[in-house]
């Protein structure tokens, strides 16, 4: 049976209570014991949603938080987790980036048939932005930080509660690798700098790996390893000459991979995305440490019974956990996660998520730093799975 693990934050909430509970003695033992009961019932769900739920979020009324609590209690095996799990070493949090080149000083050995241009245009107008908080039917908030939009079927209510069980895979401290990075869309590439408008001559598309979304998967690999985990990066072009048929020919490249080592628990299809409209293009980033990264986000794919992947919500508690901590690290550098009638490779393992790491009006620093960034939280949460 597949082993879920149910976040818990009773010593959160004891924490409070304990600041709490005194000082409510001045209104009296009935009041006081009013407060108790509440913090020592409290888990993850109810201490997440205690904010006034709109029309366009879950509604999480004292029905809801019953019946979920009762599915929960039912479901056979299911193992906590220390109040601990997820917090980074004080050593890994004070670590400093690994100092990277600057990405448009790289200069690639044999950039390929349509290498990164030397010469920019103008064109459309390039509009710098941070995407916040969504609204909206198809959006709701995880507990832990970030939110998902689901366009499925599926009832937000139960997607909430699905998003509250941790990755369902284990993380063994090994010195074989546990995360493969590879890309589909191996040629998308990005802006050289900040500019006030794009070049209409040029498709965001290149064969430099030092310009593509290679070089992102470079900085991925790079604080991962800084942080003791193995890395597998297949750096292979699946998206030209020929754009048709990237899925399969990148399904070709990895699969051979994940026969070779069985210890790969955590597989990245590492994109950018393309956010634009007639005359204009959007650079959604955020500042973090002075410095801009571009902004994330995570697909993970459902199955509406005709995509042959019957463990996708598998892949969401993954998704999940991943923008929790993503989110709680660096507020802001998430989008919603995308839950959608997808497939893109991910019925290979139960840790398959695409991630579109900015769009192709990001610069080549914002995406370099965001992979940076990106790494960090991952290293740090796989760090934290092991001996669970």
């Amino acid at each position: 049976m597949t082993r879920h693990k149910r976040r818990k934050t009773r010593g959160f909430a004891r924490c409070i209570a304990a600041v709490l509970v005194p000082a409510a003695a001045a209104f009296g033992a009935k009041e006081m014991a009013g407060i108790k009961g509440f913090f020592d019932g409290a888990d993850s769900y109810t201490m997440g949603i205690t904010e006034k739920a709109s029309a366009d979020h879950i509604s999480a009324d004292a029905e809801v938080i019953k019946r979920i609590k009762l599915e929960d209690e039912m479901l056979a095996g299911a193992d906590t987790v220390s109040e601990g799990y997820g917090y980074a070493d004080e050593d890994d949090r004070n670590r400093e980036y690994v100092r990277l080149p600057d990405p448009l000083d790289m200069k690639s050995s044999d950039a390929g048939a349509k290498p990164y241009p030397e010469v920019w245009s103008d064109g459309g107008e390039i509009i710098r932005t941070a995407y916040g908080k969504y609204s909206g039917n198809s959006f709701f908030d995880l507990v832990g930080g970030g939110q998902v939009n689901n366009r499925t079927g599926i009832p937000n209510e139960e997607l909430f509660r699905e998003s509250g069980y941790y990755p369902n895979f284990t993380v063994d401290d090994t010195d074989e690798p546990l995360v493969l990075i590879y890309h589909t869309h191996t040629t998308e590439s990005f802006e050289p700098f900040v500019r006030e408008s794009y070049d209409p001559t040029f498709n965001y598309r290149t064969t430099d790996d030092t310009k593509n979304v290679v070089m992102v998967g470079n900085a991925i690999q790079a604080e991962l390893e800084a942080l003791g985990i193995g890395v597998v990066h297949a750096t292979e072009i699946h998206d030209y000459p020929s754009y048709n048929g990237s899925y399969g020919r990148s399904r070709g490249t990895i699969t051979p991979i994940l026969e070779k080592y069985p210890s790969i628990k955590v597989v990245l299809d590492i994109h950018r995305d393309a956010i634009s409209g007639e005359g204009y293009a959007y650079q959604p980033f955020i500042e973090v440490d002075g410095r801009e990264a571009a902004q994330i986000m995570i697909i993970s794919g459902c199955d509406d019974g005709t995509l042959g992947m019957p463990n996708y919500m598998q892949n969401f508690h993954f998704a999940c956990t991943l923008q929790s901590k993503l989110e709680s690290d660096h507020e802001g550098l998430t989008r919603p996660i995308l839950f959608d009638y997808r497939h893109y490779n991910q019925d290979l393992t139960n840790g398959s998520l695409l991630i579109e790491v900015g769009s192709h009006c990001n610069t080549l620093g914002q995406v370099q730093f965001a992979g940076q960034l990106f790494g960090r939280s991952l290293g740090e949460l796989l760090n934290s799975m092991k001996g669970r």
